[in-house]
């Protein structure tokens, strides 16, 4: 297993925390999708290593914007 870590920007609520989680979740690989609301921390676990392209334009669908990766 691989987990991976990304600040995201402009994540207010828990509406946000489901977004984000959903659209990382769909991404082939994930296992498991933690976001930290309280510290703007989105942490992804994988069966292998993730394209960070692929998780910025995920975080970017839901509506939000990974600021590091």
């Amino acid at each position: 297993m691989i987990t991976t870590r990304y600040a995201v920007k402009g994540m207010t609520c828990e509406h946000c925390v489901s977004a984000v989680s959903t659209e990382v979740g769909r991404l082939d690989g994930v296992t498991g999708v933690d976001v930290d609301l309280a510290g703007g921390m989105l942490t992804v676990t994988s069966a292998a290593a993730l394209d960070d392209a692929d998780v910025r334009e995920a975080v970017d669908e839901a509506g939000y914007e990974v600021v590091t990766a």
